[in-house]
């Protein structure tokens, strides 16, 4: 999946961020819960890291969780999420980063939905980017239509 495409984090990227995804992203920031843009999401498709485009998450993996941001219970490609231990505000918690970009996204918890994964991930929306299912193939993601069924799916969305 997406093997053809490189994603890297670039000044240009970095200049084209709002002040709140740059310090999310970039200064480890935490957006106030229900404020994201994403977090009522309900549309099929697909969250891509604001900064490197590397694709992080699907919508049908995103629950409502009821923690304030949005919450997936799987990343699309296990190796574009970095976990790394964060002991700040005096908690341990897990935190999960882009691998390419670089991103700080969010942090994962084990308090997920038992019949999927058990997991959590509780993301910023400031540190993504929303790609419609009906969009991805024009946007250079087509072969993660599968995510969501057979291509006439994408027709009908």
């Amino acid at each position: 999946m997406t093997g053809a495409k490189t994603y890297a984090k670039s000044a240009e990227a970095i200049s084209r961020l709002t002040p709140e995804q740059y310090r999310v992203t970039q200064e480890n920031g935490t957006e106030r819960p229900f404020t994201g843009e994403l977090n009522d999401n309900k549309a099929k498709g697909i969250y891509v890291d604001i900064v490197s485009g590397e694709p992080l998450f699907a919508s049908s993996d995103k629950y409502e969780s009821g923690c304030g941001w949005p919450s997936f219970t799987r990343p699309i490609i296990d190796e574009h999420v970095v976990e790394t231990f964060d002991d700040s505000h005096g908690m341990r918690r897990v935190e999960v980063r882009s691998k390419h970009g670089d991103s700080h996204l969010g942090h994962v918890f084990n308090d997920g939905p038992k019949e999927a994964t058990g997991l959590r991930y509780c993301i910023n929306s400031a540190s993504l980017r929303f790609i419609a299912i009906e969009d991805m193939e024009d946007e250079g993601y087509g072969d993660l239509l599968g995510l969501f069924g057979t291509d006439t799916d994408k027709e009908n969305a």
